[in-house]
């Protein structure tokens, strides 16, 4: 029997069982706001870039202080997001986790790392975790680590080979906005104007959309994720909302009842996922709690408004779009907005 009942489970972001869920996308812009520098297939770092923020700099982080004497050449980072971020700022990491897995690159990560000069993204196979071993080999001058659920164990082991980039509290591993990775990443590697640059161009990007769906402005959202363990609430109240609130959406009231470690709506509490847009994705196929088919026909689903009135629509996750809402950042952002409001548009329309 499949178990309905909520049960705590790690976000997906960065690791082997999330492959399906950070799928390829396919993008029609690049997000950075930063020149790239032309030249040859070698990794780019941040040594001749940066208006802003003098040297050394010291940032406090959850587990002590980070403390950068030089602008970083050498970038390291230990999940995708991260490597987003650098790739935003116009920089190639030195190595990163391999997430493709052998699939392939989101288009926008293949359009950023055309624009700055380099094939391919050197990579250590993530499958059993942080390689330590690889990350050193590559000495580089600071690690960005804005982005993973993995610091408690990395911390202390990464903290040899380099200064290391994370937040200040433990909690903003679910609930650090990407604007908020960005700037902290940026503030390391003397790039904060840069940062800057990229929040305006992509807060550009989503008001065009915005005044082009303006009936969007004031309509709730609920977002849901079906994994093989449950229906999980991705919308919870402290979540990122990436570009839901610049196109005027808010997160139903339900939301509040909802936290990064206490997100899984049972099939006895549907009506959870109540709201004037109703999101759903399901990354994992057959695999999830529950199959496509075998929600649309339970009687509790199909009672809610937002299914009756044709508010409700499919997130798909093979091109990346479901991933890229639920963990938004610099660079997947303008993209999504592309995507992402014509899909909220004809479901607020209805039947």
């Amino acid at each position: 029997m499949r178990r309905t009942q909520p049960v705590k489970t790690r976000p997906v972001r960065h690791r082997r069982a999330a492959r399906l869920f950070l799928a390829a996308a396919v993008c029609l812009g690049l997000v950075t706001a930063c020149s790239a520098p032309g030249g040859g297939d070698d990794a780019k770092g941040a040594s001749d870039k940066g208006s802003s923020g003098g040297f050394p700099v010291s940032l406090a982080n959850a587990w002590g202080t980070t403390k950068v004497p030089k602008r970083p050449v050498k970038v390291a980072t230990v999940s995708d997001g991260d490597t987003a971020i650098a790739l935003a700022l116009g920089i190639v990491p030195v190595i990163t986790p391999d997430v493709e897995d052998g699939k392939k690159m989101a288009a926008y990560k293949r359009r950023a790392l055309d624009k700055l000069g380099a094939k391919k993204l050197k990579t250590y196979d993530d499958t059993d975790g942080t390689d330590y071993e690889a990350i050193a080999a590559e000495e580089p001058d600071v690690i960005l680590g804005v982005n993973t659920w993995e610091m408690d164990t990395d911390y202390d082991k990464l903290t040899p080979i380099a200064p290391v980039v994370t937040f200040t509290d433990k909690k903003q591993t679910n609930t650090m906005t990407w604007q908020d990775r960005l700037k902290t990443a940026a503030r390391a590697l003397g790039l904060s104007a840069e940062a800057e640059g990229v929040i305006a161009h992509n807060r550009k990007v989503t008001a065009t959309h915005a005044a082009a769906f303006s009936e969007l402005r004031g309509a709730t959202y609920t977002y849901a994720v079906v994994h093989p363990e449950q229906i999980s609430y991705m919308s919870y109240a402290d979540q990122d909302p990436g570009v839901f609130e610049e196109l005027g959406l808010r997160k139903s009231a339900k939301a509040k009842n909802y936290a990064p470690d206490r997100n899984g709506v049972s099939l006895e509490n549907l009506d959870q996922l109540e709201a004037d847009v109703l999101l759903m994705t399901y990354p994992f196929g057959d695999e999830g709690v529950i199959s496509r088919s075998e929600l649309s026909g339970n009687k509790l689903f199909r009672s809610l408004k937002a299914v009756r009135g044709g508010h409700f629509a499919v997130v798909p996750s093979d091109n990346g779009l479901a991933s890229a809402i639920a963990y938004p950042n610099a660079l997947s952002a303008p993209w999504v907005v592309e995507k992402l409001t014509p899909l909220l548009a004809k479901a607020l329309k209805g039947k």
